[in-house]
């Protein structure tokens, strides 16, 4: 028995000493490891050299995702270096950069920390899922960041995409098979037998769907929306690969030492139906008629008989209780009686049923939040904070100004969270009264802030909720621009560093 432990334990120490010459080396890193859900016809650089070299800007070409953001390519000793990676709520739309939490982050860290150079760089792409921050992640790491934010989770069910090729593996094989991957001996051994039999690295696996570089939605293609139908399986994968893709995220932080927060996203659960919803399978012509029956006749009712309109509802969902818009006519009724415990569950029931998924859904929050408990990884629950706040803890058009951008309160108040949840882990030491200086430099950046800012953003807010209708074609409105500046689009605008900043 003593022979095979130390075996065992010499096998153990070879394989440990051979993981540690490899990073020494820096061989095989796991960031490198190609994303076994999706690959991508090629990856191109966020940043570029600026003109003069002095800083890295986000490239001209990627501009119509991102917004113009840059950082210097010499770290000062004094400088805290930020980069937050998500979607359009990182970017801050429907406005832009300069009232998003990002901005409102850097001011606040400006507060806390004067003696230091406090930049927050803005990572945020329209439409861009999580599985499309993996390279992004992988590029920013290599600029000495001190932290890494990450809010993701709305944009996943937006590009097509097939996941044939994942054969479903016990959780008891998934995870360990998991662990290993991240493990530069894996890499290393993964890279030679593909060597060996002659495949590429970069070879997509059979059946492996590769994306285009940029993001290509289904919303934004007329009769987009017509393509999403009730697909359980196609929902299960999609939730997987944004576990995944999170996680992956998370584990090559902590290879690399670099701290990571994730912020659990919010959604407008009270005044967002939602956007596509269909009768389950099997419905017989009878029990739809029946249903459309009880449907109208609730909707004729509620405003003089709410309770009279529950019961419709009820007994039509009795019929059919996959219809998304249903459960939120039942939430409405609810609402209105005062039981908003019972509203709030019809809510999210109509928030999970949606066919077109623009809200991050249930399943993906409890793998989020599993993730940051399992791993130990600093969460910013953004979901609790906005829905605490909320009118009995259900999140509306006050704190978010569409299906899930927050409002510019919204903005601030996350950016305040994320301050405290910096200053928490230590990686500030806040100066004597940087919460009045904090409050200070908000109120002179939002003074800063001119009428055509807000002009826009008001345009593109109708854009994006055309965009979310399915209305394809229904591009950013530039008569608003050109009509009070003649200037070019909002999206070539150059970003302005808010009052405070360095």
């Amino acid at each position: 028995m003593a022979l095979r432990l130390g075996a065992v334990a010499f096998g153990l120490a070879i394989l440990a000493g051979v993981e540690i010459v490899l990073r020494i080396a820096d061989v095989g890193r796991p960031a490198d490891h190609e994303d076994p859900f999706v690959g991508f016809r090629s990856v191109t650089p966020l940043f570029v050299p600026s003109e003069d070299g002095s800083r890295l800007e986000i490239a001209p070409s990627r501009h119509s995702f991102f917004r113009p953001d840059s950082f210097s390519t010499t770290k000062g000793p004094t400088e805290l270096r930020i980069f937050c990676l998500g979607g359009s709520t990182v970017q801050g739309r429907p406005f832009s950069i300069e009232t998003s939490f990002t901005t409102w982050l850097e001011l606040a860290l400006a507060a806390a920390a004067p003696d230091r150079e406090v930049d927050v760089v803005n990572c945020g792409g329209i439409s861009y899922a999580s599985y499309r921050l993996g390279p992004i992640l992988d590029e920013v790491l290599r600029y000495s960041p001190d932290l890494i934010v990450l809010y993701t989770g709305h944009n996943e069910f937006l590009e097509d995409r097939t996941y044939e090729h994942i054969k479903e593996m016990p959780e008891a094989l998934a995870r360990p098979l998991e662990l290993c991957s991240r493990l530069r001996t894996f890499v290393v051994i993964r890279e030679a037998i593909l060597g060996v039999t002659g495949r590429s690295k970069s070879a997509p696996d059979e059946g492996r769907p590769v994306l285009p570089v940029d993001v290509d939605a289904r919303l934004d293609h007329r009769g987009g929306l017509d393509q999403y139908h009730r697909d359980e399986k196609w929902r299960r994968d999609v939730i997987a690969h944004y576990a995944h893709a999170v996680r992956r995220m998370v584990e090559t932080c902590r290879d690399a030492g670099v701290p990571l927060i994730l912020v659990n996203p919010v959604s407008n659960l009270r005044d967002c139906a939602p956007f596509k919803s269909e009768h389950r399978d099997g419905i017989t012509a009878a029990e739809l008629e029946r249903w459309e029956g009880l449907v109208a006749e609730a909707r004729s009712v509620w405003r003089s008989d709410g309770r009279r309109a529950v019961a419709l509802l009820r007994e039509a969902i009795s019929i059919d209780g996959e219809y998304a818009a249903i459960h939120f006519d039942l939430a409405k009724c609810l609402d209105t009686l005062g039981d908003h415990r019972a509203a709030r569950e019809a809510y999210a029931r109509a928030l999970d049923l949606d066919v077109c998924p623009l809200r991050m859904l249930e399943p993906m929050h409890d793998a989020l939040l599993e993730t940051a408990r399992q791993t130990g990884t600093p969460l910013v629950d953004a979901r609790k904070l906005i829905s605490d706040l909320s009118d009995d803890g259900m999140p509306g058009s006050y704190w978010l100004i569409d299906h899930v951008h927050p409002s510019i309160l919204g903005h601030r108040k996350i950016a305040e969270a994320l301050a405290a949840k910096i200053v928490e882990l230590g990686l500030v030491d806040p100066a004597d009264g940087w919460e009045e200086r904090r409050r200070e430099l908000f109120e002179a950046h939002f003074a800063s802030l001119d009428d055509v800012y807000f002009a826009r953003g008001i345009s593109r807010l109708e854009a994006v909720r055309g965009w979310a209708r399915g209305e394809a074609g229904r591009h950013e409105a530039e008569s608003v621009e050109d009509a009070v500046t003649g200037d070019a689009p909002a999206t070539l605008a150059p970003r302005r560093k808010p009052p405070g900043g360095r």
